[in-house]
């Protein structure tokens, strides 16, 4: 293999691919990178046997040929230069060789007959969405996926299409997250549960741009992720998701609308008095026009008062101020409603348009 291509091109795809590089491995061939120079072009692939992703770069083929190179080395390899060039030649010793300018580096490579190829999957009909859509609803949810393996359901998020309604869901034992969308076009109803580690790796290396698209499909055992020149391939987590929607309740004693700058201020000025560690939740006192804020640890107490618009009843309840936060951070409304029956029932943060829920649950406080 003899491929020519520059700094920025070959940094970009080992950057895409190298998500896909496990940290710790028994299979060392897995911490290598696939380049792989055809007539397609050059292409660069990594796979930990749960996540795969491949990627084409801009370049020159001069030779055809695969080599597997360490991801760790070639990447901080090309990192040292400054903006030249490359030539990556390979030899049927498995020797790599460099050029950047007047250098020349050689390192050892590694035969790709080791190397697990990304599946070749029988897909058709993918689903499309905007890759600023796709990236906005994993990140409103991503943060209430468990990171407890106890129950592997938990670690990933549901996608559920139906028609034109595509739904994600994450929970991790203590609050929910949803969020809706309409897609532009029906498919037919399906639903899959996709590994946490795969969405927080596509969180990453997603562009997120409005005016182009991500074909997603959906097989019996993967989930595969197209846009631009980049597919990512990952299992799927098998098993039945919970059933949200039993959990799930309209009724509610207490609605307060508020504003969201001003919730998210006062809940993040109370952490402030927390020791990293503590566990100490941050009381909500609901009255007519004012609820106030309060929070009590071993370095002081505070008091906030804000206004609001309350319907029902008063009612004084505890939370962990980390998932109000995590919550009030991803919604982007200047006001947001939260529903409360009792001090020990969740409440649920949501919009009118169905756009998003978040449930969390309450904690006892003193």
């Amino acid at each position: 293999m003899r491929i020519r291509c520059s700094q920025s091109q070959l940094l970009a795809g080992i950057n895409t691919v190298s998500k896909a590089v496990p940290s710790k491995t028994s299979m060392t061939i897995l911490e290598c990178i696939l380049f792989t120079a055809d007539e397609n072009g050059i292409k660069l692939t990594a796979n930990d046997m749960e996540l795969g992703i491949e990627t084409y770069i801009e370049g020159e083929v001069e030779v055809a040929g695969t080599i597997a190179i360490e991801a760790k080395i070639i990447s901080n390899l090309i990192r040292s230069y400054s903006g030249d060039d490359f030539i990556i030649d390979s030899d049927e010793n498995n020797t790599v060789h460099i050029e950047c300018g007047k250098s020349k580096i050689d390192i050892n490579g590694r035969s790709t007959e080791e190397f697990v190829l990304l599946p070749e999957l029988d897909v058709s009909d993918p689903i499309e969405i905007s890759q600023f859509s796709l990236k906005e609803i994993i990140r409103q949810t991503i943060f209430s996926i468990s990171d407890n393996d106890t129950n592997k359901i938990m670690t990933g998020e549901l996608f559920e299409i139906k028609g034109d309604s595509f739904k994600v869901v994450s929970l991790d034992g203590h609050r929910i997250s949803v969020r809706n969308i309409v897609l532009k076009n029906e498919y037919k109803d399906d639903s899959v549960i996709v590994p946490g580690k795969t969405l927080m790796e596509l969180l990453k290396i997603l562009p997120g741009d409005v005016d182009k698209d991500v074909s997603v499909f959906l097989s019996e055992n993967h989930i595969i992720f197209e846009y631009d020149s980049v597919k990512v391939v990952s299992r799927i987590i098998e098993g039945n998701y919970f059933k949200i929607d039993q959990m799930i309740s309209n009724d509610y004693e207490t609605k307060v609308d508020i504003n969201k700058k001003e919730l998210l201020e006062v809940i993040n000025r109370s952490t402030l008095l927390v020791k990293e560690g503590d566990k100490k939740p941050i009381v909500f006192n609901i009255k007519d026009k004012t609820a106030t804020f309060s929070i009590t640890s071993t370095i002081g107490s505070m008091n906030d008062d804000v206004d609001i618009e309350k319907s029902g009843k008063d009612i004084m309840i505890g939370f962990n101020p980390k998932f109000i936060i995590d919550a009030l951070r991803v919604i982007d409304d200047e006001m947001v409603s939260l529903y409360m029956v009792n001090p020990k029932a969740p409440c649920i943060i949501k919009d009118e348009e169905g756009s998003y829920l978040y449930l969390i649950l309450p904690v006892n406080f003193n």
